[in-house]
């Protein structure tokens, strides 16, 4: 087995550490849930922008495309990122 399969349970934040968890976990999990679909339908609308300009000629299209693809990339990494800050939120909260 690979080291991904050993850390896979490792993943996901503590609610046991908070009240209310169950709302908490499904709200965070919605939100994940609807910005990675958002990422991800952004990242293809800005792709297919960035190539269909690009075929045309028009480099303002070019351009806002490629901007789009990595604003929407960025905001990916972000939401991935969200479970991690999440993560430390709770740990935070659970000490004070």
């Amino acid at each position: 087995m690979n080291a991904l399969s050993y850390l896979a349970p490792l993943v996901g934040p503590d609610f046991g550490a908070v009240g209310g968890a169950s709302k908490l976990r499904a709200i965070v999990g919605a939100l994940l849930t609807y910005g990675l679909i958002v990422s991800v339908l952004m990242v293809i609308i800005c792709a297919a922008t960035w190539a269909i300009g690009s075929s045309n000629g028009s480099w303002q299209t070019v351009s806002k495309g490629k901007t789009g693809l990595f604003v929407a990339l960025g905001g990916a990494v972000l939401t991935g990122g969200a479970l991690a800050w999440a993560n430390w939120l709770l740990d935070v909260g659970a000490t004070l």
